[in-house]
Parts: C-alpha cells; sequence; structure tokens
C-alpha cells in the first residue's frame, strides 16, 4: 500500500472536518473508499459531484498511487 496525502477543498473540506489528512491505499477508488468510511455520508454526498485529481492531473478511480502521491478533491466551483 501507497502512503498518500488527501487534501480536501471547499465543500469536502467542510464535509471531512480537516483539509488534509493522510491514506494508505493502493489506488485512488481505494483511498476515497477509505475517506468515506473515515469522513461518513455526508462526505460521501460531496464527493458524487467532485473531480480528483492525482499529482496534479485528473485521476480515476483505477489509477495506482505510489507513496507521496497527492490527491485533491476538488468540488465544482461556483461563480456570481
Amino acid at each position: 500500500m501507497a502512503q498518500v496525502t488527501l487534501r480536501l477543498f471547499a465543500s469536502a473540506r467542510v464535509a471531512a472536518g480537516l483539509g488534509r489528512d493522510q491514506l494508505q491505499a493502493d489506488t485512488v477508488g481505494s483511498a476515497l473508499d477509505l475517506a468515506v468510511d473515515r469522513y461518513g455520508a455526508g462526505f460521501a454526498a460531496v464527493l458524487a459531484s467532485c473531480r480528483i485529481w492525482r499529482n496534479g492531473d485528473p485521476a480515476v478511480s483505477v489509477d495506482v498511487l505510489s507513496d507521496g502521491d497527492e490527491l485533491a478533491v476538488l468540488p465544482p466551483v461556483s461563480g456570481g
């Protein structure tokens, strides 16, 4: 398993109650599953509309993680 940093922004940060965490996971999908287990249903609801980035690039759930990777959870942005 890889040791990765999870960074949460905007409504994802509010739902989780923190902006950064450390996880051990093999894939992006398993890291997000672990995050849902840790932070609960409110976070899961927000996560459904988020984009996930790995080391600054768009990620999909089957992407394999390496030690030191950073996952960013980015909710949709609205402007006014």
